[in-house]
């Protein structure tokens, strides 16, 4: 099929960037797939854990929210700024807070209506700024404009006045991007390969338009590379993608992980930054430049064992997970977590979606005692190693509980974390760095380039139970504090 379009010596002088055929010789599309069928990156070290209770590929309306809101505390190292007060009327894109340390970087309400309540923890910490929705959502006019024409800094400018900013994030670091910075690239990854993650196939398709003016917009800042995945069929919204880098991988999780392609195809050094957007925030930023205003909605996955019909749902950001839920919910103790069931956030039901989550899993919570404990051979039960029957059944699909069958321990070195990673980075190392808080021997390990994300599965292998994506983000804090 490859030899089909071009000569196999004249791909790799592409690839290469050595050939000097004409444009006309071969049109955009057939490139991308050759691109994709000649450099495939293959991550071998990983696992997917096979979970019962996939959403179905069915798209329904979520009930109408009554009430919204928006969460200082899931935004990194920021420190928030109020510009409302309660009982304020504010429109979708109404700033609700900025950042302390640069105003320009905004936060805004994703509908219309009044702020209802102003949510504080210990210190008078901002938790939540609630809003009551109205019926019909009332936008603030940020202009349409075409992207093509603007410039970089009118871009930014743009970006950070919509509130839209906050969605890029950096690495290193894993917190919002200053927008003073001048990355080496952006990443955007097309695929989620965590258990029961959304498809973005499935998001995006139909959406053709506005994702293609979303890149367009931060091609305006820097380079923009693409990755699909080369098991799947993506959906012709990537595979059509102009003014991008579009890359292939494939293998276990966590081959979709950004932190993963940035680190095979542009590793970060001391110094550099690469910028991260996530697929439907490329929608949200074409939707921008298209309409003018700050459209929040967005597909939810609702997924999990303990969720009767797992589905699709068309909502808006920062909704409460009740409205996600309500008569979808199985009896039991379940666990409810906005995210996926490796790296998100445990909440209830009283709690609102986080700002960067697109999917919501519900499994039981478990704890109850088990004769023998985990040497029972039960096939049943999950493991990456040969210590359980299950091994012997890899297209098997578990029913898993939050039980840790155990708690932490002395951390010990059994290389399993080695077999889940597939950075050229000693995980184990690393974590013990920054317990000892070394932080010339954290950026010597390759801190940079990691994320908490990156080390899920290492702490979901670990026979030690450490805490490993808490460790991470709190040397990424101590680094950022130094580095200031």
């Amino acid at each position: 099929m490859v030899s089909f379009f071009l000569h196999q010596k004249s791909i790799k002088k592409i690839i290469k960037g050595k050939s000097n055929l004409r444009k006309s010789y071969f049109c955009p599309r057939k490139l991308n797939l050759l691109l994709i069928m000649s450099k495939v990156l293959k991550v071998k070290k990983g696992a997917d854990i096979k979970l019962v209770g996939a959403a179905e590929k069915i798209l329904a309306d979520a009930p109408v929210p009554s009430y919204v809101a928006v969460k200082p505390t899931d935004f990194e190292g920021i420190t928030p700024k109020l510009a409302v007060k309660e009982g304020d009327e504010v429109k979708a894109g109404s700033t609700l807070f900025f950042s302390k340390n640069d105003d320009r970087i905004k936060f805004v309400s994703p509908v219309s209506g009044e702020v209802a309540e102003i949510k504080r923890g210990a210190k008078r910490v901002i938790q939540e700024i609630v809003i009551v929705a109205d019926k019909e959502i009332k936008y603030e006019d940020f202009g349409a404009s075409n992207p093509t024409l603007e410039s970089r800094d009118s871009v930014i400018e743009k970006l950070c006045k919509s509130g839209l900013w906050p969605f890029v994030k950096q690495r290193p670091y894993d917190v919002i991007a200053k927008p003073n910075d001048k990355p080496k690239a952006i990443f955007i990854s097309a695929f989620d390969s965590a258990p029961l993650a959304p498809d973005n196939d499935f998001i995006v398709h139909g959406q053709d338009l506005a994702f293609q003016t979303g890149l367009d917009v931060l091609a305006k800042l820097t380079e923009v590379h693409l990755t699909v995945d080369n098991a799947a069929k993506a959906d012709e919204a990537f595979l059509q993608a102009k003014n991008v880098q579009l890359h292939s991988i494939e293998g276990p999780h966590p081959a979709g992980n950004v932190g993963v392609h940035i680190h095979n195809f542009a590793p970060i050094s001391k110094g550099e930054v690469v910028w991260t957007v996530k697929p439907q925030d490329v929608l949200a930023i074409g939707k921008l430049f298209l309409t003018g205003k700050y459209d929040a909605s967005r597909v939810v996955a609702v997924s999990g064992a303990q969720i009767k019909s797992p589905k699709y749902f068309k909502t808006i950001q920062g909704v409460s997970i009740k409205s996600l839920l309500e008569e979808n919910l199985k009896e039991g103790n379940n666990r409810i977590i906005s995210g996926n069931v490796l790296s998100g956030e445990k909440v209830s039901t009283e709690s609102y979606l986080g700002f960067y989550d697109y999917h919501v899993t519900v499994i039981p919570e478990g704890g109850e005692a088990q004769m023998f404990g985990w040497i029972t051979p039960n096939p049943d039960k999950f493991s990456i190693s040969r210590a359980l029957v299950s091994w012997m059944s890899p297209n098997k699909k578990f029913n898993l509980d939050a039980n840790m069958n155990g708690e932490e321990r002395p951390f010990v070195v059994t290389g399993e974390y080695d077999k889940v990673f597939p950075f050229d980075i000693y995980p184990v190392q690393l974590v013990k760095a920054i317990m000892v808080e070394d932080i010339e021997l954290m950026e010597n390990l390759g801190i940079y380039e990691v994320a908490p994300e990156d080390f899920a599965l290492c702490e979901t292998v670990c026979t030690s139970k450490i805490p490993t994506q808490t460790i991470v983000r709190k040397g990424l804090a101590m680094l950022r504090e130094e580095m200031s």
